[in-house]
């Protein structure tokens, strides 16, 4: 071989290996901030050798750079925790649209976005109910056994929640919308404000806190909060949780709003293998783990059981959840922060 083949063939030797090096990378803007995750992130990187540089921002700040960012965003792998920014993200292009044989096994058609012939946008990873929490003391379980009674006047003055506009009460908003129609919709969250001990205010702990105190009497609330209140070091913690009951309401009926946490590939993303091998690693048995057991959400993917003793504790082991398509909930987000404007729910 001569010099200058030689030499061409160290600078294409050169170049694969700095194009391997730079493979093995993944750029994640994570709208999870839980510590548990940690586990999630190191694993994955032992088992494929795939360093992850993270970005932590919530749903909206992530959307909204990404959109800012364009075609120079960085981002390979997008995870939200809730269905409707999930949604939103997907209607705004800011997802590209991917095929993966392990995905579509994995995870249930209801827990995913809508497939188009390009692929899935995006897919869910887990799950959580948002629940009713109430004082066993001053009110009676078959008084708050339905959202529906969160608006009857029996409970004025009850009740504790959160704001409105925040992401987990507007999916649940967007899924009774879709549940009972806008107009009855709406008159459902004029009967809540009616009912409030006070205005919206702090995260769902605060409104458990609230309760147990005997600031209000009701409060709504994502489940794996209660699980970490059940599981506190904190002996104060544990000991106002025995002073409250959990209800997953509408067992009778629709079933309970549960929400999503789900993740998708960035629509220009620069390493977009590594990040679907990275989405079906979140789908496989050991990561599914780290979401039940580490943040006290319900795994979604198929086969997967898990044995976490605060939410058997808090749904006595199974609950009926309600089965529309997660996609209604975001396609409800505009009709519901216009009734919440008109009805004053703050």
């Amino acid at each position: 071989m001569t010099k200058k083949a030689l030499g061409l063939a160290a600078l294409l030797l050169a170049a694969a290996g700095a194009a391997s090096a730079q493979e093995q990378v993944l750029n994640l803007y994570s709208a999870r901030h839980y510590s548990t995750d940690e586990a999630l992130y190191t694993n994955f990187t032992k088992a494929t050798g795939i360093k992850i540089n993270r970005v932590d921002a919530d749903d909206a700040g992530i959307l909204a750079r990404l959109k800012a960012e364009g075609t120079a965003s960085p981002a390979d792998v997008i995870l939200l925790v809730d269905a409707a920014r999930l949604y939103k993200g997907e209607v705004e292009g800011l997802f590209q649209p991917i095929k993966s044989k392990a995905l579509e096994d994995a995870i249930p058609a209801q827990y995913r976005a809508k497939a188009t012939p390009e692929g899935t946008p995006w897919f869910g990873f887990s799950t959580r109910a948002r629940v009713v929490v109430y004082d066993k003391l001053k009110v009676k379980r078959e008084d708050v056994d339905t959202y529906e009674e969160l608006a009857d006047p029996k409970n004025k003055g009850r009740i504790c929640i959160r704001s409105g506009s925040h992401p987990y009460n507007l999916s649940l908003f967007g899924a009774i919308t879709e549940h009972m129609g806008e107009q009855k919709a709406e008159a459902w969250l004029k009967g809540v404000v009616a009912n409030l001990a006070r205005d919206p205010k702090g995260g769902d702990a605060d409104q458990l806190k609230a309760v147990a105190s005997g600031e209000c009497q009701i409060a709504v609330s994502n489940t794996y909060y209660i699980a970490r209140m059940i599981r506190s070091n904190n002996p104060d913690e544990r000991a106002a949780m025995e002073r409250l009951g959990v209800v997953f309401p509408n067992q009778a009926s629709w079933g309970t709003h549960v929400n999503i946490a789900g993740g998708a590939v960035a629509r220009n993303a620069k390493h977009p293998a590594n990040a679907v091998k990275f989405l079906e690693y979140l789908a496989g048995a050991e990561a599914q783990n780290y979401f039940a057991n580490g943040n006290n959400e319900w795994p979604v993917a198929n086969g997967v059981k898990v044995a976490n003793p605060a939410l058997q504790a808090m749904s006595g082991g199974s609950f009926k959840s309600e089965t529309i398509p997660i996609t209604a909930v975001g396609a409800n987000q505009v009709k519901v922060q216009q009734m919440l404007d008109r009805v004053g729910f703050k």
